[in-house]
């Protein structure tokens, strides 16, 4: 069979080297081999990538995007590119919506123009954080900030054809994340105080990929949202942390969002967990996040000891 080909961008990102490697039947640190959300193993040539980092590609260079594009004429784009620095974008509103907005516009006009499927990662501070239960695809989004606004334009200048992904406090064993943080304090005999009136879903990196391997295969189009099953609070996060590296119940301590130093200059949802049910029922749900995380510890912990 001829290898599928498939454009990532944003390739050097926690979510982009575990997709590099899926795509290469290579299992990411943190992944479970078993984890077949189609049912389908990804088998050695099945896909043909071209992983563009952020130095390979700016996705602000809309000339630059099309070039690309044309050059390799993927079957689909896996697009990651992303400002993520929440609380630097309130000071550097341009770059941010160059990016997360006018970038994936880029994308998707690129795809368009090359008969390509773009597969488009979003997030869940698109809400207000005001919600009573865990968020659809179809409730409304009221992003308060600059960062979650530009990831909404992203999304609304997405195409009906493209598919568009939301998920949540995506941590992976690359990267930098704030569980590293958690594990390396934990590790060192330190405490920690997190907040426990924020409500959201982990999601495991190598569990996204996996996902988005199963959307690059089947390439639906729409809105899903994706994550890992279950909410929690941060707090109860880094609890769940502090059990695993064997940490009595004062290794974290409950704050509330108001008592945070210095107070983050972006507003966080209270509210943002994910209701994923109709990737779940078109697909499989994914694991647990108590079980996602433990493998990333696990990982993690090998790698840092």
């Amino acid at each position: 069979m001829r290898a599928t080909r498939v454009l990532v961008t944003g390739a050097g990102g926690q979510v982009g080297q575990d997709v590099v490697d899926l795509l290469g039947a290579v299992t990411p640190p943190g992944g479970d081999p078993a984890l077949q959300l189609d049912g389908r193993a990804v088998v050695e040539g099945e896909f043909e990538v071209a992983a563009l980092t952020r130095h390979d590609l700016d996705v602000t260079d809309r000339a630059a995007v099309f070039a690309a594009v044309a050059a390799f004429r993927p079957a689909a784009v896996v697009h990651l590119a992303a400002y993520t620095a929440v609380d630097r974008a309130e000071g550097d509103v341009a770059t941010c919506l160059a990016v997360n907005a006018d970038g994936t516009g880029n994308v998707s006009d690129a795809c368009a123009a090359t008969g390509c499927h773009l597969i488009a990662v979003s997030t869940d501070y698109v809400f207000d954080g005001g919600a009573v239960r865990a968020l659809r695809e179809d409730d409304v989004p009221r992003p308060h900030s600059v960062y979650g606004m530009s990831k909404l334009l992203g999304e609304r200048r997405c195409r009906a054809s493209d598919t568009v992904v939301r998920t949540s406090w995506v941590m992976g064993v690359r990267g930098r994340s704030v569980i590293h943080v958690i594990a390396q304090r934990a590790r060192a005999g330190e405490f920690v105080r997190f907040v426990d009136d924020q409500r959201g879903t982990v999601t495991v990196a190598a569990d996204l990929a996996r996902a988005l391997v199963t959307l690059v295969r089947e390439r639906p189009g729409g809105l899903w949202h994706v994550a890992n099953t279950g909410s929690l609070t941060w707090f109860d996060l880094a609890r769940f942390v502090g059990q695993w590296f064997g940490r009595d119940d004062d290794f974290a301590t409950a704050i509330a969002t108001r008592d945070l130093v210095p107070p983050p200059r972006a507003p966080r949802p209270a509210r943002s967990d994910l209701d994923t049910s109709r990737f779940a029922s078109r697909w499989a749900p994914l694991p647990a996040w108590t079980a996602g995380v433990d493998r990333l510890l696990a990982a993690w912990n090998a790698g840092a000891a």
